[in-house]
């Protein structure tokens, strides 16, 4: 029987704490990147315009959680060990895209194989930013974590690595591999491949993706 997987925006205190679950099992527990889990997850985000947090339910459990924070700014402090691709213009970038960075992308353990459950994280997080009229995400990715969703997001999505740093808010030692995915792009190729993977990004969305991404003026 096929699992029961959907994804909800966190508004509640409720659904919060099932954020927080999916936080400290695999970033405090697990991993060990951060210190505590309860302050990753603002207490006031029905309020707040800057980000938004998405929670995802396989089997009646958390499973996991992804974070978007708006209009990020695309320099980064030197100190961050910023090594960008050749060819990599910040100035164009900002000029011709709206960015939304996605962090705290991570599922639990027993739920890691299920690309359902990415997915439909995903899936909440396009639907959310697309309709805001974003057009691009930015995220880092662990060049050395075993978990890494790099090639989830290279191979599957289409993200495009734009270059590296070294340093960054999480106790990892790893360098991080900064990516960058235009949605348009990315929606184009996924419908002319008509696979799973558009099949279930695009569920119930079509028509508003259609309009919003491969509209003349998009």
């Amino acid at each position: 029987m096929r699992s029961a997987v959907t994804a909800k925006k966190i508004l509640t205190d409720h659904d919060r704490e099932l954020g927080l679950v999916v936080i400290e099992t695999v970033y405090l527990q697990e991993k060990r990147w951060i210190r505590e889990a309860g302050a990753e997850i603002p207490t006031d985000l029905a309020e707040r315009q800057d980000q938004s947090w998405f929670l995802v339910i396989s089997d009646g459990e958390p499973a996991g959680v992804i974070r978007l924070v708006y209009d990020p700014a695309l320099e980064m402090p030197t100190e961050l060990g910023v090594d960008l691709e050749a060819g990599v213009d910040i100035q164009r970038l900002r000029k011709h895209g709206r960015f939304v960075d996605i962090g705290r992308f991570m599922i639990v353990p027993r739920h890691r194989r299920s690309f359902r459950v990415a997915l439909r994280l995903m899936r909440a997080a396009i639907l959310e930013v697309v309709s805001r009229g974003y057009t691009h995400f930015l995220t880092d990715v662990f060049e050395d974590d075993p978990h890494s969703p790099y090639q989830f997001h290279t191979r599957v999505l289409g993200f495009e690595r734009i270059g590296t740093h070294r340093h960054g808010e999480l106790a990892c030692a790893s360098r991080r591999i900064i990516l960058i995915l235009d949605i348009a792009r990315a929606y184009r190729r996924l419908k002319k491949q008509e696979n799973k993977v558009y099949r279930e990004l695009a569920d119930g969305l079509g028509d508003m993706l259609e309009t919003r991404l491969l509209a003349p003026t998009a």
